[in-house]
């Protein structure tokens, strides 16, 4: 299978183009520039708001004048994730997709399938000139992933419609009807230097290879977290070794899970092999413990030039044991809905800067008690380690309708296309369609889409049938909406 011969052309076509523009979250000028133009070339009305939301509106065909209008709903921006190895600038440089089997993929970077193939379904719709619909106004937001600013900013009355359709899910063949609400606690560890000692062995440790992930979709799929692994392996030295810190790093994205992390630590150089035989036997514990879902986890030790400082040990002690203390992952399960996670928290990132480590985590909970509480824990462990922690104001959930009559439709579409139910589900990843309800809240809402793994991470990549068979849904869907009360 080649790009050119993959279906629906239309759909790809546009994600295609889509690739080739820059859009990464809070740098959608050129993406907005796109679709403006895309709105003047086909004659298409469209308004811009002071956030850089963009609505496009397209009017029924003929003898569908008398429908509800439905609005398509994605974000334009991109999570913007590499290899280190890989040569790339999200700012100036398109994505490089290819074929791989069935599935669609990227050259080293997140594949921007989240949300990209939402906007060119909705692109695809407004560009036919053979499908039936009612009136449609396609919503495209800004800065979903880090911050839902788009989403927050929307104000009243910038859209009409009665019924909101959300191109941003990830699993063809399910219907989703809430999501979790969230928000971000960060903690700024002070990071006071003293000069080096003499005589000591300077070494960088590497952890890098896991799989990462949205730390909504794939927090309960017992991935690694590069910096708990980490952190891990420096308080075992701590333990043994008069171990100093000079250097960290880990993570970058407050919503994906991290897949690298690494050090600059320094022990007496008696002990210089000691810490390599240290190396070993903690990874092999740990490739026991992450076998199946970390196959290529790796951890590597390479010597390196004296640093002329290191971090004052008891500094050092109060942050290691405060990200070992600090909670990551899975921490309930919904009582309500079988197999969805209520409530958990991510260690996302540790970053060295201006005198300070910087730790970014998120917190997820589709109550808002439980998240405010998770988030209470985990500025507990920050603020005993004598860390300054803020915490957000965060997002809310979508509670679950299960009487919508979009869903009903979506289900019963499903069922004739295909001859199988859908499954309806919520998901405790963070989707916008929460705050859509504080500014619009009598819209009648669900989220489908085609198959994505991997979102997020390098390994993103989408499953190339299922976006056909999303796509037939959402026109067959369209062709079936009530009409007007």
């Amino acid at each position: 299978m080649e790009k050119k011969d993959l279906q629906p052309a239309s759909v790809f076509h546009y994600f295609e183009e889509i690739c080739q523009v820059p859009r990464p979250s809070k740098k959608e000028e050129k993406i907005r520039a796109y679709l403006i133009g895309f709105a003047q070339k086909h004659g298409l009305e469209y308004k811009e708001d002071e956030a850089g939301n963009i609505l496009i509106k397209k009017s029924a065909t003929q003898g569908m004048e008398h429908v509800k209008t439905v609005i398509l709903q994605s974000h334009m921006d991109m999570v913007c994730e590499k290899n280190k190895d890989t040569e790339h600038n999200f700012d100036t440089d398109p994505i490089q997709t290819y074929v791989d089997g069935e599935w669609l993929k990227a050259k080293g970077t997140t594949l921007g399938a989240d949300n990209g193939i939402g906007v060119a379904t909705q692109l695809a719709v407004l560009a036919a000139d053979d499908i039936k619909h009612g009136p449609i106004e396609c919503l495209f937001t800004v800065d979903e992933e880090t911050g839902l600013t788009g989403a927050f900013a929307l104000k009243e009355g910038f859209m009409e419609g009665d019924i909101l359709v959300n191109l941003d899910s990830e699993d063809e063949g399910e219907l989703f009807i809430g999501c979790a609400g969230g928000a971000g606690t960060t903690a700024q560890f002070p990071c006071p230097m003293i000069a080096a000692p003499e005589g000591y062995f300077f070494f960088r440790v590497v952890v890098k290879g896991l799989t990462g992930g949205h730390s909504g979709d794939d927090i309960n799929k017992n991935r690694a977290n590069a910096n708990k692994l980490l952190n891990r392996y420096l308080v075992q030295l701590s333990q043994k070794y008069d171990l100093y810190l000079s250097e960290i790093d880990g993570g970058n994205l407050h919503n994906a899970i991290p897949r690298e992390a690494s050090a600059v630590c320094a022990v007496p150089m008696k002990d210089k092999e000691s810490v390599r035989v240290a190396l070993n036997i903690f990874l092999a514990e740990v490739e026991n413990e992450f076998a199946v879902t970390e196959p290529n986890l790796m951890m590597d030790l390479e010597s390196e030039a004296a640093h002329a400082e290191v971090m004052e040990p008891q500094a050092m002690k109060r942050f290691l044991h405060s990200i070992y203390a600090v909670h990551n992952g899975v921490y309930a399960m919904s009582q309500d809905i079988e197999g969805l996670v209520e409530t958990s928290s991510n260690l996302a990132s540790v970053k060295q800067r201006d005198g300070m480590i910087v730790v970014v985590t998120s917190q997820r909970s589709s109550i808002l008690s439980s998240r405010k509480d998770m988030s209470q824990m985990v500025r507990s462990a920050f603020e005993l380690g004598g860390a300054t922690v803020t915490t957000g104001d965060g997002y809310p959930g979508w509670k679950p309708n299960p009487s919508s009559e979009i869903l009903h439709i979506a289900k019963e579409s499903y069922l004739r296309l295909f001859g199988t139910e859908p499954k309806v589900k919520a998901i405790h990843a963070g989707l916008e369609c929460g705050l859509f309800l504080e500014k619009y809240p009598s819209l009648d809402m669900v989220s489908f889409g085609p198959t994505l793994r991997g979102v997020h991470s390098p390994d993103e990549r989408m499953l190339i049938p299922t976006v056909d068979k999303f796509w037939r849904h959402l026109l067959d869907v369209l062709a079936h909406i009530p009409a007007k009360a």
